[in-house]
């Protein structure tokens, strides 16, 4: 009977160690994008940062924007009732009274434009409670490997269509032997003309056939009548 009682204490200490260093790896601050498209416009984030402190709760948040978006680019949408938003030099803060004891924090912000050509955009994240206790989820998740301790919200992104700029550079070389075959076509007619400048031109050399023709006959002719004897 002592055996068996040991060993249910034994498992309930090690199952509460379990559960123990299990917590705090649950809490995060998560992130989610209406649009998942790399220089999508207008698009919605909203962010929930989970509630971990059993003493007090969330007062803010501050969040680091990744390069690309600039803080006058973020609106704020929506934010827990009575919290402000504020734009910092590097990203934004939403804070406000302090949340009830394990009430996550649920904030969301329209951003003009994603960046171009970027799949993974990691925001930065310092949550502040009411007693002054801070998380730093600030480490960015790099791809192929295992999530770091304090991952740093992350939204991945599809490739735009800005990443394909071999359609314009065919359209000039496709378009560029139109331009050279018209010319010879409008240039043809033009050799014709010489033929005919060479045909009149000749025209002198007749006339000058036919009055060495009517000299040479005059002359003869007035060779004749000297011959002949005067009656």
């Amino acid at each position: 009977m002592r055996t068996k009682l040991r060993l249910l204490t034994i498992s309930a200490i090690a199952g509460a160690g379990v559960l123990a260093l299990a917590a705090p790896a649950l809490a995060h601050v998560e992130v989610s994008a209406d649009k998942t498209t790399a220089g999508a416009t207008d698009v919605t984030l909203t962010f929930t940062g989970e509630s971990e402190n059993p003493a007090a709760g969330i007062q803010s948040e501050r969040v680091v924007l990744p390069t690309g978006i600039a803080p006058a680019d973020v609106t704020l949408v929506k934010a827990p009732s009575g919290w402000k938003f504020t734009g910092n030099s590097d990203g934004f803060t939403v804070a406000g009274k302090a949340l009830k004891v394990g009430t996550d924090a649920v904030w969301s912000v329209k951003i003009a434009k994603l960046p171009d050509g970027e799949t993974r955009l990691s925001f930065k994240t310092l949550e502040t409670y009411g007693n002054g206790d801070v998380s730093r989820w600030i480490e960015i998740q790099e791809p192929g490997q295992d999530e770091p301790e304090n991952p740093a919200p992350l939204v991945t992104l599809k490739p735009g269509p800005s990443t394909a700029p071999a359609v314009p550079s065919a359209e000039p070389s496709s378009a560029a032997p139109a331009v050279p075959s018209a010319e010879p076509s409008t240039a043809a007619p033009v050799a014709e003309p010489p033929a005919a400048d060479s045909s009149s031109s000749t025209w002198w050399i007749w006339v000058l056939a036919v009055v060495v023709v009517l000299a040479i006959a005059g002359g003869v002719l007035f060779a004749v009548r000297r011959r002949k004897p005067a009656n």
